[in-house]
């Protein structure tokens, strides 16, 4: 209850998953198998970025990915800038971003601990049901974690890297039910935006061609496009097209014939590619697919690597602002880590000899 009123499900959705991850992220290892078993149901599909991925029940979480945690970060809290909710397909999410901050006092996945502190960024989206999460979709920056520790072992970013801000209209955190049209309003521009992206025939198109399609009524002339580590950040669109989407375009573009748009999308239905978000909540709206795209890495520069010819999916959310009729910013959580690795670039594995030259020059 709140003022009298009763809560909708999604409200109370809102609620119980941030109380319940908050305390998770505070257990400490000796305590995180009871917050566990009080946030996720028994059989839970955990699905993260990698090198955890996939994995299913309760035991496989806590040993896999919350002890380990929990014991490098034994301060952990978790800090989120953007928590909504809604239903699609007949499933009911709770989706947030923020940061997972602590001190970084012992190793974690081969990044060594500065004793400092450090942020851990997130994306995640989680369906409930019967009060419990079912299914947890966590791309959590690990890329980013690596550039805290004092490593880079890729090439350098385009766009700005550091830490993501929250919402410039400081409304991120949508406890309260929002107005269902204006949800709707939400969502809707921002698959329409994503119209725009798909009809456009990018093969050896330019950044100006770009800049001129139609995606352009939809962006905001002050959007901030916040991309994972890797990527980095862009400001308005003119950044957006020159630090991530004419490389990204030009290293994945659409299929060059009816043959190659067939192995496409035979790749897509065996990954099973598609968005299992799309929820608008007030002026936000959440898509997210595992992976949300499938495509053939066919062009050169794409964070400096040549084409490769692979098919490869890719694991994306995307947040958006909806802001003054148009889309001012948009956050967008991407397993750039498993991308890499699907291109023969296994950065975790280069993280030694990382470590090892540090330790030689230090």
């Amino acid at each position: 209850m709140s003022g009298g009123v009763s809560e909708s499900r999604h409200a109370r959705n809102k609620r119980l998953v941030q109380g319940r991850l908050a305390a998770l992220a505070e257990a400490g290892p000796a305590g995180a198998g009871e917050a566990l078993r009080a946030a996720f149901r028994g059989d839970i599909e955990w699905r993260g970025a990698h090198p955890l991925n996939e994995m299913r029940g309760v035991e496989a979480v806590e040993r896999r990915v919350w002890a380990p945690l929990l014991r490098s970060f034994s301060d952990l809290e978790r800090r989120d800038l953007i928590l909504v909710g809604g239903a699609y397909e007949g499933r009911d999410y709770v989706a947030a971003v923020g940061h997972y901050c602590g001190t970084f006092r012992g190793d974690w996945l081969g990044i060594p601990a500065t004793g400092r502190a450090a942020f851990i960024r997130f994306g995640e989206v989680h369906e409930i049901r019967d009060g419990c999460i079912v299914q947890a979709n966590c791309l959590w920056d690990i890329l980013d974690l690596i550039r805290q520790a004092g490593l880079w072992p890729i090439a350098p970013s385009l766009g700005a890297e550091g830490m993501w801000p929250g919402p410039i209209t400081g409304d991120g955190l949508r406890f309260a039910d929002s107005d269902p049209g204006q949800s709707a309003a939400s969502l809707a521009q921002t698959l329409a935006m994503h119209a725009t992206l798909h009809a456009f025939t990018d093969r050896d198109a330019g950044a100006e061609a770009l800049m001129a399609m139609p995606q352009r009524e939809h962006w905001h002339p002050r959007m901030m496009w916040y991309g994972p580590a890797g990527i980095g950040t862009a400001r308005g669109l003119r950044g957006f097209v020159d630090h991530h989407q004419l490389p990204f375009r030009t290293a994945f573009p659409r299929p060059a014939s009816a043959a190659e748009a067939e192995e496409l999308a035979a790749a897509r239905a065996a990954m099973g590619g598609g968005h299992y978000i799309r929820i608008g909540d007030g002026p936000y709206s959440v898509t997210g697919g595992w992976p949300s795209r499938v495509d053939r890495h066919a062009g050169p520069d794409f964070l400096g690597l040549p084409a490769t010819g692979r098919i490869v999916g890719m694991r994306v959310m995307d947040f958006y602002l909806h802001d003054g009729g148009l889309i001012r910013e948009n956050w967008v959580p991407l397993d750039l880590l498993d991308l890499l690795r699907q291109l023969g670039v296994d950065v975790l594995g280069r993280m030694p000899s990382h470590v090892r030259r540090g330790a030689a020059g230090a």
